[in-house]
């Protein structure tokens, strides 16, 4: 049961989105850069390091969300992203993604548990400044909402059926529609 008073229809982060739209507006924002925006990183990429994130938070609601997420880029393929929540290092991907993945696991432990030598790795292994900046900026924002989430405690469906439909919108539409179509659904 949340916390505070939320809309009963909408899980997890829409209900906060409902519950105060001013900052919905720039979380949003944030996760549309992020995740859905063109980059070097795919998107399948990206919401990996969310997922990854989310999964080490222990915030059900978002690796479950950017699971289904990170699947529906990758054309479907939900056992790679749970090889890669169970253990990176052996899962099948680029050596760059793993190195990145590494950083964003510092990242959840705490900013300055990054070493100098991770982000050598990365660069090692093609890493771009900016795929370092943006997989550090995923990391330290997803902490941010998987603490949103559970802090005021939201509800979450257990329906894997249900997030891999809203992944097929949101891959579709970005984020900036999020606001919008809660919203919508509140009448």
């Amino acid at each position: 049961m949340p916390h505070i008073n939320l809309p009963k229809d909408l899980p997890g982060i829409r209900s906060l989105f409902a519950f105060r739209p001013e900052t919905a507006k720039p979380l949003c924002e944030l996760a549309e850069i992020l995740l859905h925006a063109p980059s070097s990183l795919s998107p399948g990429e990206r919401e990996l390091i969310a997922t990854y994130v989310s999964s080490l938070n222990d915030c059900f609601y978002c690796q479950t969300s950017h699971a289904a997420l990170a699947a529906h880029h990758l054309g479907g393929n939900e056992k790679l992203v749970a090889d890669v929540k169970l253990n990176f290092e052996t899962a099948a991907i680029s050596p760059k993604l793993k190195a990145l993945l590494a950083i964003a696991g510092k990242v959840q432990k705490g900013g300055k548990h990054v070493m100098s030598s991770d982000i050598q790795r990365a660069r090692q292994e093609g890493a771009t400044d900016l795929e370092i900046h943006d997989a550090v900026l995923i990391a330290a924002a997803f902490c941010l909402y998987n603490r949103y989430v559970d802090g005021l405690a939201t509800w979450a469906p257990h329906d894997p059926e249900g997030y891999r439909q809203r992944a097929a919108l949101v891959a579709d539409q970005g984020y900036l529609t999020i606001p919008r179509a809660v919203t919508a659904a509140l009448g």
